[in-house]
């Protein structure tokens, strides 16, 4: 197949699913005490959240309404997933989390300004 034919946003977002199903299907191997649990209950948080940031990559592409319509959206699923997270983790939130939320808040922060 050649360079020109392959659909390389399909490819991509397929390579991300996996992963995340991937991601999802290692969280059966948590520990079944309170910190393997509560990373199990965040698999959603965790994936929402790479979602949105990996669906601001390309918010440019909407037209203007649509675009500050995915801005919006993306804002409250950060701040939905955000809480829940927090809400969970209370002040032991693990540092790769923390990272994930400062992402996702920097790529939303970063297509506001555009």
């Amino acid at each position: 197949m050649s360079e020109s034919n392959l659909d390389t946003d399909r490819l991509t977002w397929a390579l991300l699913l996996a992963r995340w199903v991937e991601f999802a299907r290692s969280a059966l191997a948590l520990p079944k005490d309170a910190t393997g649990k509560r990373m199990k209950d965040s698999v959603g948080d965790v994936i929402n959240l790479q979602a949105v940031f990996f669906a601001l990559e390309d918010i440019d592409d909407l037209g203007a309404d649509e675009r500050a319509l995915g801005i919006d959206r993306a804002a409250l699923l950060i701040e939905k997933h955000t809480g829940a997270l927090e809400s969970r983790w209370q002040n032991e939130l693990p540092h790769q989390l923390r990272e994930l939320i400062n992402d996702a808040q920097e790529r939303l922060k970063s297509r506001q300004a555009d």
